[in-house]
């Protein structure tokens, strides 16, 4: 009796040595993480000084003290609660996701979506509308425009794998764990512990503006697809703008996305039969095919515009972070992310150069106009109406960051709540959403020019969110584990997305300039 006196005895002196120990740690660590050093908080010092504590006593085989044992289990489960949520992060702060947490999360019985359905959501949002404008890039690029594509998916496929991994971090076991849950996460731990919010901004400004073009471009090629469908009605793309938003109006009222979604599927399948169509046309006129048209040649003023048209068209990494994290098999994302880019790139060349090779010199912003009048009306009418049907998924996620970011941002927020009690929407937030509905309209009014817009939105947006962010967070969150080649394709990619990012942009604005200027027809 007296030698399990002494042992215990022995080993609570040891615990308590250890724990002082790495309180001290844990405040040297504080100190330095308000140097900059280490993003680490004296509470999350302490969270693992208590792991180590309970580590340290299951090894030393303390099973003996039981009831004890789950008296101050008890206690420190109730603790961790509040505190052991907190989580390591060598370059990142913040609290531990829920779905980390212990003792029967509810994230752990939320359904899962199979690596199919995860697979058929990228290909949705790098393979839809906007491919219409890839034969317009193919004019001005030729060959090098067709590189690019295949450039470009290989690109975007590498910056969503590097995205998804600085959402993990290795824990103590050297155990990769998920420690952030979205694309503002990563940004807000990339910026910490200086600026921890300075990053998520970045990213929601560039979401909105993304997200809002998007919506923008939906109005403007339903303008144009109506004009072109029926030119002798005595009503120009502007007013067929106008009747596209009237009809899109009821988008305000929008809560939830639930009615919309039964449509996407129906969207996509009417989109594929399009492109059939519009390649079995081309295929139909194979012998007219201007393969002397395609030249290695590109026109330095519209080929970066070209660039902003072909990066857009393959933007997902807003989304990736929520797919990986609602996968049944995250291990599977990699592989899932390199087949739904690949069956995009070889889907989008083809469409591209077939279309081009068809009407060559006379190929215009939207392939669709360049159909014979029978066929074409056909073919737009189906187009205006999955452009419509495509336009509340961007507009609400639009809504539901301005919604976060400006009126229920935990009391931080800038504005009242625009929700009431019950959650219902109040009529001076459902007026906000009518004006950017109204703020979409008037836009395609008067900016009318679809590739124009596209390459404007990618050079700005769409590099920043796919090349430069990625690269930039991989490097910063990542650094201790990346391999030589690994920081040579980040600064590389880094690199030659700015170079994009500003020539895209300053053309397209350019481009803007001279259709206001010279009256360039819509």
């Amino acid at each position: 009796m007296a030698h399990l006196i002494r042992h215990k005895l022995t080993n609570k002196l040891t615990n308590a040595a250890h724990t002082v120990s790495n309180k001290s740690q844990a405040k040297v660590s504080g100190v330095f993480a308000r140097l900059g050093f280490q993003a680490a908080t004296d509470e999350e010092g302490l969270g693992f000084a208590e792991c180590d504590d309970l580590d340290y006593d299951y090894r030393q085989g303390m099973q003996m003290d039981v009831l004890q044992g789950d008296d101050e289990g008890g206690r420190m489960e109730g603790e961790g609660e509040f505190e052991g949520d907190s989580h390591y992060q060598r370059d990142g702060a913040g609290r531990r996701p829920s779905s980390m947490k212990t003792g029967g999360s509810l994230d752990e019985d939320k359904p899962r979506i199979t690596t199919w359905d995860a697979g058929w959501n990228v290909t949705n949002a790098i393979q839809g509308m906007f491919v219409l404008g890839l034969p317009y890039a193919i004019l001005h690029g030729g060959y090098l425009g067709l590189f690019l594509i295949i450039f470009a998916a290989v690109v975007c496929c590498y910056t969503g794998k590097i995205l998804i991994a600085c959402l993990y971090e290795e824990n103590e076991d050297g155990i990769k764990e998920r420690v952030r849950d979205s694309y503002v996460d990563v940004a807000n731990a990339c910026c910490a512990p200086r600026f921890p919010t300075l990053g998520g901004h970045v990213v929601n400004v560039a979401q909105i503006i993304e997200l809002v073009m998007t919506c923008i471009l939906y109005v403007v090629v339903s303008g144009n697809l109506m004009y072109n469908s029926f030119p002798g009605f005595p009503v120009s793309q502007k007013a067929w703008s106008v009747v596209a938003t009237i009809a899109l109006l009821p988008c305000a009222f929008l809560t939830n996305l639930k009615s919309v979604s039964k449509f996407s599927l129906l969207c996509t399948v009417a989109h594929f039969i399009i492109n059939v169509m519009v390649i079995a046309y081309c295929l139909s006129r194979a012998r007219e095919w201007a393969w002397e048209k395609v030249k290695f040649y590109i026109d330095v003023k519209k080929f970066p515009i070209s660039i902003g048209i072909i990066v857009f068209s393959y933007t997902s990494q807003i989304f990736l972070p929520s797919l990986e994290g609602n996968m049944q098999k995250p291990s599977e994302f990699h592989c899932m992310l390199e087949w739904s880019h690949i069956a995009a790139c070889v889907l989008k060349g083809l469409f591209a150069l077939v279309a081009y090779l068809t009407w060559a010199d006379t190929t215009k912003e939207v392939i669709t106009d360049n159909l014979p009048s029978t066929i074409r009306a056909v073919v737009n009418i189906f187009l205006v109406a999955k452009a419509l049907l495509s336009y509340p998924l961007p507009f609400f996620a639009a809504v539901e960051v301005l919604e976060k970011s400006f009126f229920q941002d935990g009391g931080r927020a800038l504005f009242p709540d625009c929700y009431g009690p019950g959650g219902k929407l109040k009529s001076w937030g459902l007026g906000l959403r009518i004006a950017l509905v109204v703020f979409t309209m008037l836009m395609a009014v008067f900016v009318p020019h679809f590739a124009l817009l596209m390459g404007l939105t990618g050079s700005l947006t769409g590099a920043g969110l796919c090349f430069l962010l990625p690269s930039l967070f991989h490097l910063k969150l990542q650094w201790r584990n990346l391999l030589w080649h690994h920081v040579f394709f980040d600064v590389a990619i880094f690199v030659i997305g700015g170079i994009c990012a500003v020539s895209g942009f300053i053309h397209s604005i350019e481009g803007l300039i001279e259709a206001f200027r010279d009256n360039i027809p819509d």
